[in-house]
C-alpha cells in the first residue's frame, strides 16, 4: 500500500514515516511545508529507500495537494500536518487556524474529489486518517478518563484549532461518506522533538546548566506516551480502524510536570557523571503559569486495545531514558536547528 502522510518531517510525523519504512512493507509520500518544527534530518536514515518519497508542499495549496494526490495515488492518508505548540498558539493563533482547521479542509476537499473517481475497489479500502490531541476534550479533575465519547472542551488556541479540524473531519464523513478515521492521542516524547517542548528542553538545558523551568507549582498533570509506540498505533489504525470511528492513544503513563523532570534529572545524574551541573535537579525553577494551564490529561484506551489489540510496549522510565541518551548521541540534530 502507498500510504501519504502529511508533516512527515516532523515529530510523530517522522516517526510515522521511520514506523511504515522499518516495520511494515507499505511505502510513504511524506508531504511536509518544512516549518520551523519540520526537519529532513530526522529522516536521513531512510530518505534513500526505494518506498520513500518526500514531496515539499503545504496542506493549504490545494493545487500541490492535489497534484501530490494525482502523481502517487495513495491508498491511505494520515494527516499529521498541523502547528502543535501551545505556548507559540496563545502568542498567535492566526498561524493554528490557518494550517489546523483551513488546512484540513483545503486537504479534505482535495481527497473528496481524488476519492470520488477511485475505482469501487481502491474507493472501498481507501482511508482519511485525521491525527489528534486529547487536549480537545478539556481538563479533567484529580479522578476519570477521556474516553471516545467525552464532550469536547478545549481551552488553549491550539487545541481550539484541533477541536475545529476534527468536527471537520466528522463532517465530511457523515456528509459526504468520506472514509475518515480520527485519533486523540495523549503527550508524546522521545527522539527527534523540537526543543521547544518540555522534555527535549530540560535535557538541553541541563546539558547546559540553564534553569529547568517548570509553570506554576508543577502540578499539572499529563499522560505520556513513547512517540514509537504512537507511531505504532498510528498505523495500525489508518490500516484497520473503521471508517466514521474515534480511537483514544495514550501511554497509561500519568506523571506531574515536577515528576517528568525530576526523573529525567536523576537519569542524566547516572548519564553524565561528569557534569559539573549534578545534581541536575538543583538546576529546577518555577515560573509564572501559563494563561489557561489545563490541570490534568488522561486518556481511557480501552476501544485500541480491545477492538485493535494495541497497548504500549514501552514504560515511561525506559523511554524516558531512550530520549535522554538520543539526544545525549546526536547534538548535532538539535544544534542544527538551535
Amino acid at each position: 500500500m502507498k500510504i501519504l502522510v502529511t508533516g512527515g518531517a516532523g515529530f510523530i510525523g517522522s516517526a510515522v514515516c521511520h514506523h511504515i519504512i522499518r516495520k511494515t512493507n507499505d511505502s510513504v509520500i511524506n508531504f511536509d511545508k518544512l516549518t520551523y518544527a519540520g526537519n529532513t534530518t530526522s529522516l536521513a536514515e531512510i530518505e534513500s529507500d526505494p518506498r520513500y518519497h518526500f514531496i515539499h508542499g503545504d496542506i493549504c495549496d490545494q493545487p500541490s495537494v492535489a497534484r501530490v494526490l494525482s502523481d502517487f495515488q495513495p491508498d491511505h492518508v494520515m494527516h499529521l500536518a498541523a502547528e502543535t505548540h501551545v505556548d507559540r498558539s496563545i502568542d498567535g493563533p492566526a498561524t493554528f487556524i490557518q494550517t489546523n482547521m483551513v488546512g484540513t479542509y483545503v486537504l479534505l476537499e482535495a481527497i473528496r474529489a481524488y476519492w470520488n473517481v477511485l475505482d469501487h475497489a481502491r474507493k472501498s479500502n481507501f482511508r482519511f486518517h485525521h491525527i489528534s490531541t486529547d487536549e480537545v476534550y478539556g481538563s479533567l479533575g484529580r479522578d476519570g478518563l477521556f474516553s471516545e465519547d467525552t464532550a469536547y472542551a478545549p481551552n488553549s488556541p491550539y487545541s481550539a484549532s484541533k477541536a475545529g479540524s476534527d468536527h471537520l473531519v466528522r463532517a465530511w464523513h457523515r456528509t459526504y461518506g468520506l472514509p475518515t478515521i480520527i485519533s486523540n492521542g495523549s503527550n508524546n516524547y522521545g527522539p527527534r522533538q523540537f526543543p521547544e517542548k518540555l522534555i527535549p528542553l530540560m535535557i538541553l538545558n541541563a546539558l547546559n546548566g540553564k534553569p529547568l523551568p517548570i509553570y506554576g507549582n508543577g502540578k499539572n498533570v499529563r499522560d505520556w506516551l513513547f512517540v514509537e509506540d504512537h507511531a505504532r498505533a498510528l498505523h495500525l489504525i489508518t490500516t484497520q480502524g473503521v471508517p466514521g470511528e474515534k480511537y483514544n492513544v495514550g501511554g497509561n503513563a500519568e506523571r506531574t510536570n515536577l515528576q517528568v523532570v525530576q526523573t529525567l534529572c536523576g537519569i542524566l545524574d547516572e548519564l553524565l557523571e561528569t557534569s559539573p551541573h549534578r545534581p541536575h535537579a538543583r538546576l529546577i525553577t518555577f515560573v509564572a503559569d501559563r494563561p489557561g494551564h489545563d490541570q490534568r490529561y488522561a486518556v481511557d484506551t480501552t476501544k485500541i486495545r480491545h477492538e485493535l489489540g494495541w497497548e504500549p510496549s514501552v514504560t515511561f522510565e525506559d523511554g524516558l531514558s531512550r530520549t535522554a541518551r538520543w539526544y545525549l548521541d546526536h547534538a548535532s540534530w538539535w544544534r542544527d536547528i538551535g
